[in-house]
């Protein structure tokens, strides 16, 4: 396994002026670290994409852009080296680790593409973090551009992320193709998440409320039911909710029919323990919906 940090070459001009030419054509794993199992699975996903030869890399790098100045960038985990050595497990072919100067050199301005209307219409991240989906298109533009790969695989556990990426994709910019992997849990439904850490035993229990929320949206068949037990549920184990919705799975507008909708739909949860911040989402079928519509 080879680690690059974009620099090694930096100076020489050329085709290949960051030596990043070994990523060229990559199934490509974006991360901001602290890796979990749920990494694990996007890594396996982009070996599986791998399968003619290509190579699998996994970036790692805490993108201050995507960051609001009340959020947790100086303290969110930094664990390189139990990182490179999860990932050298998983059979990863590159690790780039660059720093800040090498994503965002100063003497180009690396700009955000447009955002696309699922990063600013319905009223979910983009309400509570104004700002997020720009650092987050930013850094995955530069990222593109750096690396040239043939696949990204993003999780969705982030699910608006994901969607707001495959929009700014959508057109075919940077070539590449974009692989969603269903979101990893632990034995209880918690979702995995780098911040989980930060949760004690007492809070780690209460967490749990976020997947009893969604699993109970799927017992009414009314998305104003499904987000009315959501947020009761929520409430119930002391978390404080920001949003506890049922979309459209694509747009994540809010549904313009009456009853079961004829597109998929999706659960979308935010809520608090404290400071601590935690997001989840799950296919909304509604208990008359068919099987297997996500």
């Amino acid at each position: 396994m080879r680690v690059l940090n974009g620099q090694s070459e930096v100076d020489r001009g050329g085709p290949d002026p960051n030596g990043l030419g070994a990523c060229y054509g990559c199934a490509f794993v974006p991360t901001m670290g602290a890796l979990h199992d749920g990494h694990m699975a996007l890594v396996r996903r982009a070996r599986e994409l791998s399968s003619d030869g290509t190579p699998v890399v996994v970036s790692i790098f805490v993108n201050p852009t995507q960051f609001g100045p009340r959020e947790d960038f100086s303290r969110y985990p930094r664990t390189l080296e139990a990182d490179l050595e999860r990932c050298r497990s998983a059979g990863v072919d590159v690790v780039f680790a660059p720093p800040a100067e090498v994503v965002y050199p100063s003497d180009i301005t690396v700009m955000a593409p447009p955002l696309p209307l699922v990063a600013t219409e319905p009223g979910l991240e983009d309400r509570i973090r104004p700002g997020h989906f720009a650092g987050v298109c930013q850094v995955v533009s530069r990222l593109f551009d750096l690396l040239r790969p043939r696949w990204a695989v993003f999780g969705e556990k982030d699910y608006q992320q994901l969607r707001v990426i495959e929009a700014m994709t959508g057109n075919g910019a940077w070539g590449v193709r974009i692989a969603p992997v269903a979101t990893v849990r632990e034995p209880d439904g918690l979702a995995m998440s780098s911040r989980n850490r930060y949760l004690d035993t007492a809070r780690r229990t209460r967490a749990t409320a976020l997947f009893a929320a969604l699993a109970r949206a799927n017992e009414h068949d009314r998305p104003d039911a499904a987000e009315e037990v959501m947020r009761r549920t929520l409430a119930e184990w002391g978390l404080a909710v920001e949003y506890a919705v049922v979309r459209d799975a694509e747009t994540l507008m809010p549904l313009t029919s009456e009853g079961v909708p004829s597109r998929r739909a999706r659960s979308l949860l935010a809520a608090r323990l404290g400071e601590i911040r935690l997001i989840d989402n799950a296919p909304w079928v509604g208990s008359r919906t068919p099987a297997g519509l996500d």
